[in-house]
């Protein structure tokens, strides 16, 4: 296909999910704008759909004569860069998704939006060299408009007489007098505008930093498509490596790409990149506005920024000539895309750097078992950080037994002795503390004593979430809520009495502030976290001394950097190791060292206080020795010997429907129509029900495939999903490399 306007045909995917792509007849009119990544408009039987230019050709693949004329060219040229349109038909085939899918992934909602344009605001100017009439006076609010304009330059009328302090009589009195320009303009809605930026020198690195940039900057330099697993333990400065790393790229003209896993995360990030390189930066993740993502992504294609910051799909920024790819903490799940197309960002980052012909580096102190089997396969290089900046020594980590404290007390306890000495120690000593418990809301269930009633989602295989505050029983699978009853709904029972199982966030909160008069204790959960600054302005406060104590879910896990933290708790270390998957361990064992890593980031040693019912569990004793390589021998022998990733890749198919006999039918017969197809060398387990086995009111069963090759099971599979029908109300999705089995 040929880039050329003098091509005949454009072929184009629209918005509607057929795994087709079309061709439509150029018309003359449009064909000097007409270009491969165009958004353009067409005719669709009797409808008019937009759709992406993905090729041009002077080769219809059907019969000219029923070959239909595009409509409408949008845009003055086009919004997908070569090498993201290759990406996204790289995702279509390696993630078995409709090309459609693919390509509205790579091009944010807020730009494919219909209608969507820059903001635009009537603009104040000093018109240059401009002479008043003979005679003409100018008033003091006159006056004092045009001494702003002279400081600051151009401002929108809003924004002029706020500072001025007048109303927009004066400014259009001046423009009448061709004193002042007023004419509309392009306004730039910043999602960092209230942000201050102080800008700061870069640091003298320690030698591993100097060590492990100087391999970054080679890999730069060389032109070659590298990937460096970069593995430093909690404080060991990594992101400064990122920020001298990408300051050596931007001075040899080329750009720069930063993911971080959690949108939480992003300010922070962000605010030490503008300190380095001011204006430069852009930021893209789900939290801004759609008028800010707009802006945003325009600034890049517009070539204003040349460092884009953000979330997964960061990855397809317009970016031209990157030299240089991070993913912070690639271990984390949250890269992992949750609909179709279910894409990794980090793989999709490895694949985007191959593209491009530039280095990618993976940053964490927890990596991957993926990653770490390509480093022994001798697919990335590793470069280790093993020490703290200025030698700060890691955090002593002390495991607590809970069934000998529960014992000790005649009852279960929510803290252990040890813990609640070590956090009053530090409120003694205007030292900080941060609590972990991977559960929000008061309690985990409602029982009835007398009958055992659990108070479970009429929709969903769980049971509600007492929240104390709303006096609501809520479902975090489905969000349905209702009252807290006043009686057991067993209508053979109807106790009044309730026992509240189990512990969350809100009730850790609530038993600390009893046991600690006077401390200044948040919490930080999803829950509280609702506003737009929620998150900043909480933990602005911690950092200021204004506060002694957080309490929090995985928000407060990684990526946080307070040096007068000295003691991490985490109330139960459990939670997340006994779920029915096989990777509950090895994220048990990230998830403690990450959390662990907050604590003794300055001057002061800090200490980490595990609570668990399982003390001498394998990751448990891992994280507490910090013994990364020697648990990641362990895994990887019972992954190798289940043939799980990383030694196969894996395939999770997924069924859902409204009958649970329906869908177990419908997945057995399509696994018995697939398994037709696969070749020998495929594993194929199930179909069984998922862990969850309902969720919404729908049944989920689904069916494992693994391979050594990915190919191996998604061509079949795609080839069998092409033309076949499932019955009426079942739904089926599949998950390439699935990260969860839930």
């Amino acid at each position: 296909m040929s880039e050329s306007t003098s091509a005949r045909y454009a072929r184009v995917v629209t918005d509607l999910a057929l795994d087709r792509e079309f061709d439509y007849r150029i018309p003359p009119e449009l064909k000097e704008r007409v270009r491969e990544g165009s958004l353009v408009r067409v005719p669709f039987g009797p409808r008019e759909l937009r759709g992406w230019v993905t090729g041009l050709t002077d080769r219809a693949e059907v019969d000219p004569g029923k070959i239909r004329d595009l409509l409408e060219v949008e845009g003055d040229r086009p919004f997908l860069l070569p090498v993201v349109r290759r990406l996204a038909r790289w995702m279509a085939r390696y993630y078995c998704a409709p090309i459609e899918t693919a390509f509205r992934t790579v091009l944010p909602g807020a730009v494919r939006r219909e209608g969507a344009r820059p903001r635009q605001q009537l603009t104040a100017s000093i018109v240059e060299n401009a002479a008043g009439e003979d005679g003409e006076t100018i008033t003091a609010k006159q006056e004092r408009v045009l001494d702003i304009l002279r400081e600051s330059g151009p401002l929108t009328l809003t924004e002029l007489t706020r500072r001025a302090g007048t109303s927009q009589a004066p400014v259009r009195s001046l423009a009448k007098k061709g004193r002042i320009e007023l004419k509309y303009a392009d306004l730039r809605r910043d999602p960092l505008a209230r942000r201050p930026v102080l800008r700061v020198d870069p640091p003298e690195l320690m030698p591993q930093q100097r060590d492990a940039l100087e391999r970054i900057r080679e890999a730069s330099d060389s032109g070659q498509p590298r990937v460096l697993l970069l593995h430093g333990v909690t404080g060991s400065g990594k992101t400064e490596v990122y920020l001298q790393a990408i300051r050596h790229v931007i001075d040899h003209g080329r750009s720069a790409i930063v993911l971080v896993p959690e949108i939480a995360l992003t300010p922070q990030t962000v605010d030490r990149f503008r300190s380095r390189f001011g204006d430069r930066v852009a930021v893209l993740h789900s939290h801004l506005s759609d008028g800010e993502r707009f802006d945003e992504w325009g600034r890049i294609r517009d070539g204003k920024a040349d460092i884009v910051v953000g979330a997964r799909s960061a990855v397809f920024a317009p970016l031209e000539k990157p030299g240089l790819i991070v993913v912070d903490e690639e271990h984390e799940s949250s890269y992992k895309q949750e609909e179709a197309p279910r894409y990794h960002a980090r793989d999709v980052a490895v694949v985007r750097g191959r593209m491009e012909s530039c280095p990618v580096v993976l940053g964490s102190a927890t990596p991957s078992l993926e990653s770490l089997s390509n480093v022994r396969k001798g697919k990335y290089e590793l470069l280790g950080m093993p020490s703290r900046v200025d030698d700060r020594t890691m955090p002593r980590i002390r495991v607590v037994d809970m069934r000998v404290e529960a014992e000790r007390e005649g009852k279960p306890v929510v803290f252990s002795r040890l813990l609640i000495e070590e956090i009053r120690a530090r409120l003694e000593r205007a030292e900080q503390t941060i609590l972990f418990l991977n559960r929000r809301g008061f309690s985990s269930s409602l029982i009835c004593p007398q009958c055992g009633h659990v108070a479970q989602c009429d929709r969903c295989s769980v049971s509600m979430t007492y929240h104390k505050k709303d006096r609501r029983l809520k479902c975090h699978l489905c969000g349905a809520e209702v009252r807290v009853p006043e009686r057991c709904p067993n209508a053979d029972c109807r106790s009044p009495e309730f026992k509240y199982a189990g512990m969350g966030t809100e009730r850790i909160e609530e038993i600390l502030g009893r046991l600690l008069k006077g401390a200044r204790i948040r919490r930080v959960d999803s829950d509280t976290m609702r506003g737009k600054e929620s998150y900043d302005e909480v933990l602005g406060d911690f950092r200021t001394g204004k506060l002694d104590l957080l309490v929090g879910t995985q928000m407060l896990a990684k990526g946080l950097d307070f040096p007068n933290v000295t003691l991490v708790g985490v109330i139960n270390a459990d939670i997340s190791l006994h779920m029915p998957d096989f990777r509950a361990g090895e994220r048990t064992f990230q998830l403690l060292t990450q959390v662990a890593g907050r604590a003794g980031r300055g001057e002061v040693e800090g200490e980490v206080v595990v609570q668990t019912f399982t003390p001498y569990e394998t990751s448990i004793q891992a994280a507490r020795r910090m013994a990364w390589e020697e648990y990641c021998d362990q895994e990887l022998e019972f992954r190798r010997e289940l043939s799980y990733p990383p030694h196969s890749h894996l395939v999770c198919i997924h069924f859902e429907g409204p009958g649970e006999a329906t869908v177990h039918e419908a997945a057995d017969r399509f696994a018995q129509e697939l398994v037709r197809r696969l070749p020998e060398t495929v594993i194929l387990s199930g179909p069984a029900p998922a862990p969850l086995a309902r969720i919404k009111g729908q049944y989920r069963y689904h069916l494992l495939l693994r391979a050594e090759k990915t190919a191996s099971m998604t061509r079949p599979l795609k080839e069998l999903m092409s033309d076949y029908r499932f019955p009426r109300g079942i739904s089926c999705r599949v998950d390439v490399d699935a990260q969860s089995l839930l």
